[in-house]
């Protein structure tokens, strides 16, 4: 079986930041139910929640910490409908020497980005197995791929993300589930608002296409990872950065 016997669900973790959000109404516009995670900002997503409302689309807010693997296990069993599409976007930065780096800081950042990607995957890939379908997209980032002083923290569990999707691929491959990543570059808002404009000026020029990403630009390319003409796309990475990095 290479496609779902229904609509499939997609569950989008910390889904009221911008990227999230921009990736759940991508997702809505296309007739997806969505389940949204979220951890301590769950009024951010009333905007998206009440598009699903006025749009007769099932939309349900789920809180959890997901540096908690209990906290996932205790996620699922609040979903009566398991989603075949996953979209593991939850994350957390540090901007910062390493020398600046505690245990708490390093573990908390490794639970948040990557130990959650591996448990919701794994809590994921069950009903997807069963179904003989099911797509996980993973967000990375540029750092993941080339490291960034200042982030090395962030870019090791960035770059682990990367590892884990090509891996995950391979072995989820055989039941026709997809997994890949995308590596957002510099993208207007969220983890962005840390700099100053003249900052963001000075890293807009470094860009060969001179300005920042947006939202919405990653939501799309999320929304076709996860879309049946993506069926054959899978242990690959889509960096959107505009040409910074090539």
């Amino acid at each position: 079986m290479i496609a779902p016997s229904h609509t499939p669900w997609a569950l989008i973790t910390g889904a009221s930041g911008e990227i999230g959000q921009a990736i759940g109404f991508a997702l809505a516009q296309r007739g997806i139910p969505l389940y949204l995670h979220y951890n301590s900002a769950g009024d951010k997503l009333e905007p998206l929640l009440a598009y699903c409302r006025e749009s007769g689309l099932p939309a349900f807010a789920l809180q959890a910490d997901l540096s908690d693997v209990q906290a996932i296990y205790q996620l699922f069993e609040a979903m009566p409908v398991k989603p075949l599409l996953v979209v593991n976007n939850a994350s957390v930065d540090h901007f910062g020497l390493i020398t600046d780096v505690s245990p708490q800081l390093f573990d908390h950042l490794v639970n948040v980005n990557v130990r959650s990607a591996f448990f919701i995957s794994q809590a994921a890939s069950q009903a997807m197995i069963r179904e003989g379908f099911g797509r996980i997209v993973n967000i990375s980032s540029i750092w993941g791929q080339t490291g960034s002083s200042c982030e090395v923290l962030y870019s090791l569990t960035k770059g682990a993300i990367l590892s884990f999707t090509k891996a995950l691929a391979k072995e989820l491959g055989p039941s026709h589930i997809t997994v890949n990543a995308v590596a957002p570059g510099a993208v207007a808002g969220g983890m962005m608002n840390k700099f100053s404009p003249e900052d963001i000026q000075s890293i807009s020029e470094e860009i060969p296409l001179g300005r920042l990403g947006k939202p919405e630009e990653v939501a799309s390319a999320v929304a076709y990872l996860l879309s049946p003409e993506a069926g054959y796309i899978t242990g690959q990475v889509i960096s959107l950065n505009g040409g910074w990095y090539t």
